[in-house]
């Protein structure tokens, strides 16, 4: 487990961590000193300016960030309920037509993220994730035009392609802003969104897709991709203003001068003294990346907690075997995920205070294998229902742990975070490029193929939990032997 030395501003106390309060600081901290409007502050002082900090990132940049994903996930999935109204249909598409479409999106996404990120890295994300986001947000808008399958296939690719950046940057601007104590709750927040949206687009769904079927010769699932489209621009527009840099460069418009050396003292206390800006170009971070371990294992748990959330893009489909109303399937979808929130954001919170991973993800995704189980032994509605808020449950929080814990483990340079998270984001979305085919019309209701593959997805992701943290006890006995070795004070451990 992970410990600062001095002291971070802003943590907690967890059992068997160093207690890190600003209050409890020592009074030589070599890095205060090199803060010039800082070092002369008391203890309360100091604390009062960390929480206008973290409290002005929590009330501005924090919402921002989860409309804008809510947004995101929710262009990510809408076709999805747009297949039940009719849009699969409309088109002339075949199943294996619709699951290339499915496919090609991740295609796009894919081959957009890394240069995309490690470009971010050294850019201004005040204005370039709001151009990403009215993107996509162009090509949801043009999708009530399709006349054809093969339209629907481009326009997924082009989709893909737009968005891709996005999860990456969200990912490597919270980790740059909050320190590895706040990131796990904050990421639990932002990426709420992946969640919400699920809520949402059931909801839209039930109101849009049953009620404006024909209104200005448009189809309903016209209707829902255009109103999603016009609600994505406005957010992206508003963003411009909630957005901030990066610590080192954000300026007055977003923080005070003091406030702004507090977020750059945060971010060096919490990765043990060396600031994320010490890089070299573009390029070299990439290569750091590529030479760690550290970044195939996170792809690659990246990857297995993906397959355990293969289901997500026929979840309206899943529901639908129920044999409830075309309304009722609609707004079922909706209380498992609302559960799969609220957990997120329990399981986020602990991890955060006791800054622990390996246990939280291993049993998050054991609930979405029993989930699994249940979906494909029985047909039940009852047990199927529950087994459902399982399924919804156990990969979202798994997934917002692991892009916590990866940039936890690998702060520094930002260049080589970039590049970790994308590579790793990337790597994980290859399975999008074969699991479509795994929930195919003709194995209904129980989706034994779609099935097996969250199982097998769950039971990778948990193997891997407990690969890494190995690795990270191994590269923690190296340190300590060098600080035993050298008599230096070893100022940052690896968290597991």
């Amino acid at each position: 487990m992970a410990t600062l030395r001095p002291k971070s501003p802003g943590s907690v106390k967890s059992k068997g961590a160093t207690t890190e309060l600003v209050e409890d600081a020592p009074l030589h901290d070599p890095y205060l000193e090199q803060w010039p409007l800082l070092r002369e502050k008391s203890p309360e002082e100091l604390a009062a300016l960390d929480k206008a900090v973290v409290k002005k990132l929590d009330w501005r940049f924090l919402p921002c960030m989860t409309a804008m994903l809510l947004m995101n996930y929710l262009d990510r999935i809408n076709v999805s309920n747009a297949r039940l109204a009719g849009m699969q249909r409309d088109l002339n598409m075949t199943d294996e037509q619709w699951s290339t479409g499915i496919s090609m999106f991740y295609v796009g996404y894919i081959i957009s993220q890394l240069p995309a990120n490690i470009i971010l890295a050294k850019g201004n994300p005040r204005i370039l994730m709001p151009v990403c986001m009215l993107s996509w947000s162009a090509v949801t808008i043009c999708m009530p035009a399709l006349r054809s399958g093969w339209a629907f296939i481009f326009t997924r690719f082009l989709a893909g392609l737009t968005e891709g950046p996005f999860i990456p940057a969200v990912s490597l601007l919270t980790s740059s802003w909050y320190t590895k104590n706040e990131t796990p709750l904050r990421m639990g927040i932002w990426h709420a969104g992946n969640v919400i949206s699920n809520i949402v687009s059931s909801m839209l769904a039930a109101a849009i897709l049953t009620n404006m079927n024909g209104i200005g010769n448009l189809s309903a699932w016209q209707w829902f991709l255009l109103i999603e489209g016009v609600v994505s621009i406005l957010i992206a527009l508003i963003s411009f203003w909630l957005i901030p840099k990066w610590p080192s460069n954000t300026g007055t418009y977003f923080f005070t001068t003091e406030e702004s050396e507090m977020a750059q003292y945060r971010q060096q206390v919490s990765t043990g003294g060396v600031c994320e800006d010490d890089e070299g170009g573009y390029w070299s971070g990439l290569a750091l990346a590529v030479k760690d371990p550290f970044t195939w294992m996170f792809a690659l748990l990246h990857f297995a907690i993906i397959i355990g959330q293969s289901f997500k893009d026929f979840f309206p489909s899943i529901v639908d075997t129920f044999g409830f109303s075309k309304i009722g399937t609609y707004l079922l979808q909706a209380p498992p995920y609302l559960f799969g929130y609220i957990f997120t954001l329990v399981i986020a919170w602990s991890s955060g205070r006791m800054l622990e991973y390996t246990w939280h993800i291993a049993g998050s995704m054991a609930m979405t294998l029993v989930g699994a189980i249940i979906l494909i032994s029985t047909l039940e509605t009852g047990p199927r229902f529950f087994g459902l808020f399982l399924l919804c449950s156990g990969p979202f929080a798994a997934l917002n742990l692991h892009i916590s814990w990866e940039t936890t483990v690998l702060p520094r340079p930002r260049t080589k975070r970039a590049a970790v998270v994308a590579i790793a984001n990337a790597a994980s979305s290859i399975s999008h490029w074969f699991t479509p085919y795994f929930y195919l019309t003709s194995q209904e209701p129980r989706y034994e193929t779609g099935g097996g593959c969250i199982m097998a997805g769950c039971g990778l992701s948990i193997i891997m939990c407990f690969v890494i943290k190995w690795w990270c006890t191994r590269k923690n006995k190296a340190l300590k032997t060098r600080e035993i070795e050298t008599g230096e004070a070893v100022n940052w451990w690896f968290v597991s």
